[in-house]
């Protein structure tokens, strides 16, 4: 028998002694009359307070005991007298382990050493947890079991459960930011029979009732804007799209992405609502527009400046300043060749616009470090946007870059469903199935001008919360099968 089974062999033989004295950890109830914060932070001597957590430690000093408990909010230290809880209560704490869960009643003191802890009246056991924690619980660091076992990464890691306590309260600000600008929230359909919105490869399921295929939603977008045209002019929603292509450490199959649109807007009220969102919500959520990246050694590796406002640079201004001041003028075969020897990865089917995009995402879009809106992207890249009318090579749009990665595009929304129609035709390659006809049929009844945004929500915290890798801002990271 491994050292795992013995252990959990161990304590079933606890909880066996327990019921044999008539205690069921798993029938107990427990009422706490606070955290265990809020305890600390709401501190007078002799205090009566009713807590509840997680035991973390404990130290036995033979007639005595201190015992750590922990809940979402923190930790608290609590003491136990054997004259004061009698002998056989006592006694039970023989048949607790670390990570059980325990109820506590007592009242508030000071340490002599300065710690606020609570001295116990009474307990009670809420929970026998059977299997042992990591041997190296506090700061738990094996990759492979943090995401796994998420739930152990958060009991041993309190500064990772602090990031998914963050996450949550930037979706909640995102949400009081859109509310207070008029936004509606709505749901859309995550299953769609034309995947669309943008260019990716799909998830594919099959539908028995109805005897047909489905795709799992790439993008928010088209029926966001079946809104628009049925009147409501301000709409957003906050949902998981799912790409069946590779991960990596800014990719997860499955991400949240918040999309906005705004009739009567174009990309530059865009620009104005993504810069004042983000500004926003690091206020609020982290009291600061400067944001510090840390290495593994605690070292501040990056600082990111959000105060507004945010730069702008067009881009072929940004290609022209990497990759030469002619780029635009010389022979797609001379661009290919200069991409090469810059070191940009492309392949022989790559077309001539692909090819400057490889060079903008692989040399220059990881440089940008602190906010840029990159504008006027080329037709190719977004067949939904209007066309600039002062450069037809170009469409109305902005990318978002902040940490080296596109946080947000956004873009003036096509709504002449002649030319919407022409360039999603173009994009299928002339397949006529790939056309969503129903969102084409939705334009031709009127769709006002518009902005519209999109901004990937792990990115985003990955941005605000000093995260190098999607993984530590998904609770559940998609991972390979054991």
């Amino acid at each position: 028998m491994d050292d795992t089974n013995s252990l959990i062999e161990q304590r079933k033989a606890k909880l066996a002694a327990l019921r044999a004295k008539g205690i069921d950890p798993f029938k107990n109830k427990f009422t706490p009359s606070e955290t265990c914060n809020a305890a600390r932070l709401n501190y007078s001597e002799g205090r009566e307070v009713a807590l509840a957590g997680r035991i973390t430690a404990h130290r036995d000093m033979g007639k005595s005991m201190f015992i750590d408990l922990r809940d979402q909010s923190g930790r608290i230290q609590a003491y136990a007298q054997k004259n004061v809880l009698g002998d056989e209560q006592f006694g039970i704490f023989q048949h607790l382990d670390l990570a059980d869960f325990l109820g506590v009643k007592g009242t508030l003191f000071t340490t002599k050493t300065g710690e606020i802890s609570v001295k116990l009246t009474s307990f009670t056991i809420l929970a026998k947890a059977l299997r042992p924690p990591p041997a190296k619980w506090h700061g738990l660091e094996d990759t492979e079991i943090r995401y796994r076992q998420r739930y152990l990464d958060l009991i041993g890691n309190p500064e990772v459960k602090d990031v998914f306590l963050k996450r949550s309260e930037i979706i909640r600000e995102i949400r009081n930011f859109l509310h207070s600008r008029g936004y509606v929230e709505v749901e859309t359909p995550m299953m769609q029979a034309i995947p669309g919105g943008a260019a990716a490869q799909p998830f594919k399921t099959k539908h028995n009732a109805l005897g047909c295929d489905f795709y799992l939603r790439i993008a928010l977008e088209l029926y966001l804007k079946r809104l628009l045209v049925g009147g409501v002019d301000k709409v957003f929603e906050l949902g998981r799209n799912f790409r069946n292509e590779g991960l990596s450490r800014k990719h997860n199959p499955e991400f949240t992405m918040l999309e906005a649109y705004e009739a009567f807007g174009d990309y530059e009220s865009m620009m104005e609502l993504v810069q004042g969102m983000v500004c926003h919500v690091a206020e609020t959520v982290l009291d600061t527009l400067v944001i510090e990246h840390k290495d593994a050694e605690g070292r501040v590796s990056k600082t990111i400046d959000l105060t507004p406002p945010w730069r702008r640079a067009t881009y072929k201004d940004l290609v022209r300043e990497k990759a030469g001041a002619d780029w635009f003028e010389i022979a797609p075969a001379e661009r290919r060749q200069r991409a090469h020897d810059l070191g940009a990865e492309i392949t022989k089917d790559y077309a001539d616009f692909e090819v400057t995009g490889a060079v903008f995402e692989k040399l220059i879009e990881p440089t940008l470090i602190q906010p840029t809106f990159v504008t006027h992207l080329p037709k190719e890249l977004v067949p939904l946007a209007k066309l600039s009318p002062d450069d037809p090579t170009t469409v109305e749009v902005f990318e978002c870059c902040i940490n080296g990665q596109e946080i947000a595009p956004a873009y003036t929304e096509q709504n002449d469903p002649i030319e919407q129609r022409e360039r999603l035709e173009h994009q299928a390659g002339g397949e006529q199935q790939k056309l969503d006809e129903d969102f084409l049929v939705a334009l031709e009844h009127g769709m006002p001008p518009a902005g519209g945004m999109g901004m990937g929500i792990d990115r985003l915290c990955m941005m605000l919360l000093g995260q190098d890798s999607i993984r530590d801002v998904i609770l559940f990271p998609q991972l390979k099968p054991k």
